[in-house]
């Protein structure tokens, strides 16, 4: 399982209707939340779907530490 945190942008495979190809993850869990980049349209999409997609990460958050993450 690929590992994404809110605040990364990624960059998917297809580009959106408006001709942005980045987004900006807004939500994790079994449904990802994807903000584009470029028009600012939210979209919620199944976690394998987004996994299959992704081409590269634009940019990444910081890990979080360990106290955050339960460990």
């Amino acid at each position: 399982m690929l590992r994404l945190s809110t605040g990364d942008v990624i960059r998917l495979r297809k580009p959106h209707p408006c001709g942005g190809r980045d987004w900006t993850v807004a939500r994790v869990g079994a449904d990802i939340g994807l903000v584009c980049v470029a028009c600012g349209r939210r979209v919620l999409l199944d976690r394998r779907g987004v996994e299959r997609r992704i081409v590269a990460f634009v940019s990444r958050t910081a890990a979080p530490a360990a106290d955050e993450r339960g460990a």
